[in-house]
């Protein structure tokens, strides 16, 4: 399934009432969704001021004007980019699919969720880049502009996964490439230790890490009945069993699993939400990036 396939003009419109923001103020310079304390026009007011020769007509308050007489302008905080990576778990476990499903497995959703990070931080001018990680490291550098997001849907298109986990070692030129007061969103299942470990060590390093933990709704669900062989994608160990029979024992320890996973995260300071297979591809990020007005208040 195609990138271009996932995101449909219903999801476009949604998209576009997302904003990406960070706890940390970015470094760098430019116009961004990110304040700043420099002024000049963005999205958060900051005051009215006299008009001055140069300003844009379309940034006057016209009932102010209709009030005094006199043209004011809205004036705002400026606004800095932001550098968000997107890192794809391409490890063997997120080929899992639902029967009722098939073809739409966890890489696919995780691709799906990328390109539509990548076009909200196109919306808002802000860089955005590409890590995969399976049987080695690769990617997309971060930059912006519609050619960057046409070079990335090509190169999640591209993606498969891989059979071997990636080793720490492995994963350490990462602390490098993504700088500080990025925003690194982590796209998994949550079931290789080596991602959640860089996790906890890029948040530790001043990153803001956000996690989105896919999940296959036959495992949150278990709806198998008879004599059942599961296998093992990571490892291709298979297990015969009765479905019914196992059913409360995998259900009450893959809670418990994904009750740790979230202590574990929320203790590194990680914002991390679930993604199941049957919801819509914008639900997660709804959590996170909705409204930006909600999370400040909700800490």
């Amino acid at each position: 399934m195609k990138v271009a396939e996932l995101i449909s003009p219903e999801l476009s419109a949604r998209l576009r009432r997302l904003r990406l923001h960070a706890r940390f103020s970015p470094y760098t310079q430019g116009i961004g969704q990110q304040a700043s304390r420099s002024r000049g026009a963005g999205l958060e007011f900051a005051q009215f001021r006299a008009y001055e020769p140069g300003d844009e007509p379309r940034h006057i308050d016209w009932k102010l004007y209709a009030r005094s007489d006199r043209f004011f302008v809205r004036d705002a905080t400026r606004e800095t980019p932001l550098t968000a990576w997107l890192l794809l778990d391409a490890t063997a476990s997120m080929t899992q699919a639902d029967a009722a499903r098939p073809e739409y497995s966890k890489l696919v959703a995780a691709k799906g969720l990328a390109a539509c990070i990548a076009e909200v931080a196109l919306q808002q001018g802000d860089s955005f880049g590409l890590i995969t990680v399976g049987d080695g490291i690769a990617g997309l550098p971060a930059a912006s502009g519609r050619r960057h997001r046409d070079q990335l849907w090509l190169a999640l298109d591209r993606v498969h996964c891989g059979d071997q986990a990636p080793n720490a070692t492995a994963l350490l030129p990462l602390l490098e490439r993504i700088a500080p007061a990025s925003l690194l969103v982590i796209l998994s299942d949550g079931f290789d230790a080596t991602l959640v470990e860089l996790a906890e060590r890029l948040a530790a390093a001043r990153r803001e890490v956000l996690f989105v933990q896919i999940l296959a709704c036959e495992e949150r669900d278990f709806p198998f009945t008879g004599s059942h062989v599961f296998r093992d994608p990571e490892t291709g160990e298979r297990r015969r069993g009765d479905a019914e029979a196992m059913r409360d024992d995998f259900l009450r320890r893959f809670g418990e699993a994904r009750a740790a996973l979230a202590r574990r995260l929320a203790a590194s300071g990680i914002r991390h939400v679930e993604y199941p297979l049957d919801a819509s591809l914008d639900a997660p990020l709804q959590r996170l990036f909705g409204s930006r007005r909600q999370e400040l208040a909700g800490r």
